[in-house]
């Protein structure tokens, strides 16, 4: 039998602990801890896995912290500190001990440093304010990614990823330069692998590849690829919107059924609901960035996805964040380039956000 727990953090005040029984393919919930308002994003600490951070996606946005005990359950919130604005939709851990957290709502974010202890906050983290877009558009930073000594942050409104540097101590950045991305199309998660950038767009349902320019003052990267994410055969009122982006690395496993690198992106239908649910489409990499197969979840508008770690990543965990469909377990097939749901649970309506303790 193999084990593994699968948090959870969603629309809610709680953050759920799963079990995944991957012999049995079983996928049972094995309790909720209260948390702040909104817990929509988590992350784990990247060196300390008992520890967690989640966003309060809410008006006054907030950063909470946690440590995670034996049974997968949660303390209560360590700390909590202020997000600098409203609906941070997304909160990550640095190697410097930092932590970012990005405003959807108000086109700003923070970089909070965190004590000796990393589950308590340094207060008084300057914000950073985005710069505003033309009107009528407005800024909305969706992610951030640490990127060697910069942090690249996706801006779906102004249709650019920032590039921010350090800019003082623990705590301070500025932007210094920019990557932009097609006009219109919502720039909201990336992956980078080597020197070359993958943006899934949510207002145009793509995917694309580009070349990270080497100056940061260069905003010009010529696309290598602008591929759309949207599965055939939609019923009519369909609206899509793009939302994950997973990156597996071939396996350097011996043997391994995993020898090809894959993306995984989520399509996320916010109008007339396909029977079959929402699709996620996997994409090879190489010899050149392509599509493989859509996958249909029977899931309602999935926000978030989570590979499983390990040099195999050999499981998906899926949810939405409308309906009554609940969380799904999905396995890689075919080397990566397939997957089959193998355990659902419907417990929970709906979550946004996961992280896999063990493996």
């Amino acid at each position: 039998m193999v084990n593994f727990t699968i948090l959870a953090g969603g629309y809610s005040s709680a953050i759920v602990t799963y079990l995944f029984n991957s012999d049995a393919g079983a996928l049972s919930v094995v309790g909720q801890s209260p948390t702040g308002t909104n817990p929509s994003w988590i992350a784990l600490h990247p060196t300390n896995q008992s520890i967690l951070y989640a966003t309060n996606e809410n008006t006054e946005g907030g950063l909470q912290s946690f440590v995670i005990k034996n049974d997968g359950l949660l303390t209560d919130a360590l700390a909590t500190v202020s997000s600098g604005g409203n609906g941070p939709a997304f909160a990550v851990p640095l190697s410097t001990g930092e932590v970012a957290g990005m405003n959807f709502g108000s086109g700003n974010g923070v970089i909070v440093p965190t004590e000796e202890d990393p589950t308590q906050f340094v207060s008084g983290a300057p914000v950073i304010t985005f710069p505003a877009p033309p009107s009528p558009a407005v800024s909305h930073p969706h992610m951030a990614l640490e990127v060697g000594s910069e942090v690249f942050v996706p801006d779906l409104g102004a249709d650019t990823i920032h590039r921010l540097v350090r800019d003082g101590p623990a705590g301070n950045f500025k932007v210094q330069g920019e990557i932009e991305q097609p006009a219109g199309s919502g720039p909201r998660h990336i992956v980078v692998r080597g020197d070359q950038l993958y943006t899934i767009h949510e207002l145009a349902s793509t995917l694309t590849q580009q070349t990270i320019p080497a100056d940061p003052s260069v905003p010009a990267a010529p696309l290598a690829a602008n591929l759309s994410i949207v599965p055939p055969g939609l019923p009519a009122g369909a609206s899509m919107a793009a939302a994950e982006l997973l990156l597996a690395e071939a396996s350097p496993t011996p043997g391994s059924n995993f020898t090809q690198a894959f993306l995984y992106a989520s399509n996320r239908n916010v109008g007339a609901q396909d029977p079959r649910g929402d699709a996620i489409a996997i994409f090879a990499l190489e010899p050149q960035l392509a599509l493989v197969k859509h996958v249909f979840t029977g899931l309602d508008q999935i926000r978030g996805m989570q590979l499983s770690g390990g040099p195999e990543n050999e499981y998906v965990v899926a949810a939405g964040v409308a309906g009554s469909a609940g969380t799904v377990v999905l396995r890689r097939t075919n080397g990566g380039a397939d997957l089959e749901i193998v355990a659902t649970n419907t417990d929970v309506p709906t979550r946004s956000s996961f992280v896999w303790l063990s493996d």
